[in-house]
């Protein structure tokens, strides 16, 4: 595979950073495993999210009195309503999780970021997103961004076919879903993966735990694939509170 004559376009955007005073709007299951929390209020006028990759810093308690932060991908946000949703995958008991489920429309919620994005653009003829229910948030919102013409093949670990979920798009997408037992195990993933083409000028954009972000990674570039047209993030450390890998 020769891709070395085009290149993508990463273009990194700097955000102004602060702390945001919001309420709870709505809060509904959109899978068994992922709760979805509609934020709102006015100081949402001049919050910007450019990439499906970005994060916030959601601000919880911790339990003893104090706060700890947690990273969020902005899910959706719509400007002219003054609303922000950001999904929770539940296999995870940590503090935000439980402060998610015990959320109620009229309560405070608190958000800084995102700091920054990174958009990707340029000679991309197709996209391979791949990753676990903590990557779905930016994988399903990629997809939906994604204008009509694109070509965009989605390899998602859950639990099993609830938690599937149904993402709207004006682009041409093949979802593909692989049931898990440990979400720290690469191999059904890396199984998908090995059936799906990756011609010249496609994206792969990859986010899951480390280790098997890690693997997956390791198995694109075996297939020729040039680092540059490659993305890949640990979301989550296994046996690890709060620690991800943003690069690999």
């Amino acid at each position: 595979m020769d891709q070395s004559s085009k290149t993508p376009l990463l273009t990194r955007l700097r955000h102004e950073t602060r702390r945001r005073e919001l309420s709870i709007i709505s809060s509904r299951r959109v899978t068994p495993n992922m709760l979805r929390l509609r934020l709102g209020g006015p100081e949402l006028a001049d919050f910007v999210s450019a990439s499906p990759a970005d994060h916030v810093k959601l601000f919880v308690p911790d339990g003893t009195g104090g706060k700890v932060m947690r990273d969020y991908t902005p899910r959706r946000h719509d400007p002219e309503e003054s609303w922000l949703e950001i999904d929770f995958a539940l296999h995870d008991a940590g503090p935000a999780t439980l402060w998610a489920l015990q959320a109620r429309p009229g309560d405070r919620a608190e958000i800084g970021g995102p700091r920054g994005s990174l958009v990707i653009g340029g000679p991309v003829a197709s996209w391979v997103l791949i990753g676990d229910e903590t990557a779905l948030p930016s994988i399903a919102r990629r997809i939906e961004e994604l204008p009509p013409g694109a070509t965009v093949t989605s390899i998602v670990a859950v639990s099993d076919i609830a938690d599937q979920q149904v993402v709207e798009t004006k682009a041409d997408h093949e979802p593909i879903w692989v049931h898990r037992k440990d979400p720290a195990d690469a191999t059904a993933l890396a199984t998908a993966l090995e059936a799906v083409a990756l011609p010249p000028q496609t994206f792969v954009w990859i986010a899951a735990e480390a280790g098997v972000a890690r693997a997956l990674r390791d198995a694109v570039l075996a297939r020729g694939v040039p680092p540059e047209w490659l993305r890949a993030a640990g979301y989550w450390v296994v046996g690890e509170a709060d620690a991800s890998v943003k690069d690999l």
